[in-house]
């Protein structure tokens, strides 16, 4: 989300939107040039040059000054569009364009006046009334028709941060949801396996609660901000903690196979990122059968794109994957459900739609996540 949308302090700084202005004068100083180019066309030479150039100031400066008094008449019209409806506004546009016009005329008449004197003045005034009323009202057309799209283009950003920031504090408050739900979820396994210790080894189940501590640290420090981002070094020494008490419940039927890529160490992934999908695996392929099973934790660099590839994968009994769609969590439960569907809901809300998960199990076949994180 990294586009201004309303104009930088210093393009508005008190109250002047630098960027309206620039384009007005850019626009009148292209007319300008049109109308010489115009009245050289068909006389070449330097002198017909100047009197283009005369001709073009004096036709054209009373509609560029007179221009940026439109833009608050605009602005004030805007406001009462709803109120004053359609055909009111267009009544509106029609007497301003028509006094814009006379406006005009009356500069020019008193320029001339001044410059040539006031038979001149009239003359002129009497050749030009008629063309000069109807380039009046397509003058003021064009001035606020370019005025009335800046405001509309104001508000309509104005309305897009307004949205935007609510979608932000909506998806903060549900990402910290999510993160509640794993860090429940992760507390009671944790210590219904260091219950379980207890009763068979004294000295095993305190070294198991000293690397819980270790653990505790690093749940609540993920609870700092649900936008923080740890180093894949620190998630992995997390799940390594987890796997090194699991180990000490399932002695050698936990098997480990590490497939880490060292320069993947230093790149940044949400806390809590790993850890949901190995305690899956330990719980459902390892934890259930008497000969134990290999969860294997891989992580590598996208030589296409640069982002993290993740994957965690076990040799278990595998799923049917329609026990993992969105709807199936309730049904599935026990299985994989919590986690996986809490990880899913993360990413989109986290990235934007960018990061991506993807299962692939089937009865019997074991179960496998891959993740790609942006980087």
């Amino acid at each position: 989300m990294a586009v201004h949308p309303t104009p930088p302090p210093q393009a508005r700084r008190n109250g002047i939107d630098r960027p309206l202005w620039l384009g007005y004068g850019g626009a009148c100083l292209l007319a300008w040039m049109l109308y010489v180019l115009a009245g050289t066309e068909l006389q070449p030479g330097l002198w017909h040059l100047w009197e283009a150039i005369y001709q073009a100031s004096l036709s054209l400066w009373a509609p560029m000054l007179m221009g940026p008094a439109l833009y608050p008449w605009v602005r004030w019209l805007q406001g009462r569009t709803p109120a004053a409806g359609t055909a009111s506004l267009l009544l509106a546009h029609a007497l301003a364009a028509l006094l814009f016009g006379t406006l005009w005329q009356a500069g020019d008449f008193v320029v001339a006046w001044a410059l040539f004197g006031p038979d001149h003045a009239w003359a002129v005034l009497r050749q030009t009334v008629l063309w000069r009323a109807i380039w009046g009202v397509f003058a003021y057309a064009a001035i606020a028709t370019g005025f009335n799209a800046r405001l509309q283009a104001r508000q309509a950003r104005s309305a897009a941060l307004a949205a935007a920031q609510a979608e932000s504090a909506l998806a903060r408050a549900e990402l910290a949801a999510i993160i509640g739900k794993l860090n429940p979820h992760f507390l009671f396994n944790a210590l219904n396996s260091l219950i379980a210790l207890t009763r068979k080894d004294a000295q095993a189940a305190e070294t198991a609660l000293l690397r819980f501590a270790g653990m505790l640290r690093y749940v609540l420090a993920a609870k700092r901000e649900t936008s923080d981002r740890v180093a894949l070094a620190e998630e992995l020494d997390f799940v390594r903690d987890y796997l090194a008490l699991e180990a000490l419940r399932l002695g050698s039927r936990l098997q480990l196979d590490w497939q880490i890529d060292p320069a993947t160490l230093n790149d940044e992934v949400p806390p809590l990122t790993l850890q949901p999908l190995v305690e899956n695996s330990v719980l459902h392929a390892v934890a259930p059968r008497t000969q134990g099973g290999t969860i294997r934790i891989r992580s590598s660099r996208n030589t296409l794109n640069q982002g993290l590839e993740l994957r965690v994968e076990d040799d278990g009994p595998g799923c049917d994957p329609r026990t993992l769609e969105p709807a199936a969590t309730a049904t599935a439960g026990a299985r994989r459900g919590i986690g996986l569907e809490a990880l899913r809901r993360r990413f989109a809300l986290d990235f934007e739609g960018r990061a991506r998960l993807r299962i692939d199990t089937a009865p019997g076949a074991g179960f496998r996540v891959d993740l790609w994180i942006p980087q």
